[in-house]
């Protein structure tokens, strides 16, 4: 007897209904042409961390929670005396998810993460590049669940930059919205 092998319910979501609706929708001739969601980048600035080299590894521990996978370090490429940052020095972090993690996140995120930011009234819908990507921001990473309000000794915001294969704004708004995104426009 075969195992039946696990599928996140975001990628299901999309194999069994986005892609016929959006495949109806833009009139695509080919399932190869509907739009998918391609990688999902998740940046936190860690600016404080100048001052600490604990506050770095702290924030890097909850990346690595949220995301489910271990994040890059960002460098500073230059010096800036200002800001008393040294070459070298580790000023944020990211991780870019793909595939099955990223179907997960995107789930968690809509359904879980979103609904617990505080005063939220939907996404902006005018944050696309103009190639398809969108990119949002988030001031405090708590509203995950992975997360342990009694643990953290500091609030991180990140940004979320969702890819599609989208060619144009509208069809990536079309996507997500029928991801569920909470646009408010």
């Amino acid at each position: 007897m075969a195992e039946q092998a696990y599928e996140p319910r975001m990628k299901a979501l999309y194999r069994e209904s986005i892609r016929a609706t959006m495949k109806e929708k833009f009139g695509y001739s080919n399932e190869m042409q509907v739009p998918k969601v391609e990688k999902i980048v998740i940046n936190m600035g860690i600016g404080e961390a100048v001052a600490d080299s604990k506050k770095a590894a702290a924030a890097m521990k909850d990346l690595a929670l949220i995301a489910g996978q271990k994040p890059v370090p960002t460098k500073a490429r230059k010096s800036i005396a200002q800001f008393k940052i040294r070459e070298g020095m580790v000023v944020g972090a990211k991780v870019t998810l793909r595939k099955d993690r990223m179907y997960e996140f995107l789930d968690r995120l809509i359904t879980i993460a979103l609904p617990r930011v505080k005063d939220f009234r939907g996404l902006k819908g005018t944050s696309f590049d103009g190639r398809g990507n969108y990119a949002m921001g988030l001031k405090e990473h708590i509203v995950f669940p992975e997360i342990n309000y009694d643990q953290i000794d500091q609030i991180w915001g990140m940004d979320i930059i969702v890819t599609t294969t989208a060619k144009t704004d509208e069809e990536a708004k079309a996507l997500l919205t029928e991801f569920q995104f909470p646009f408010n426009n």
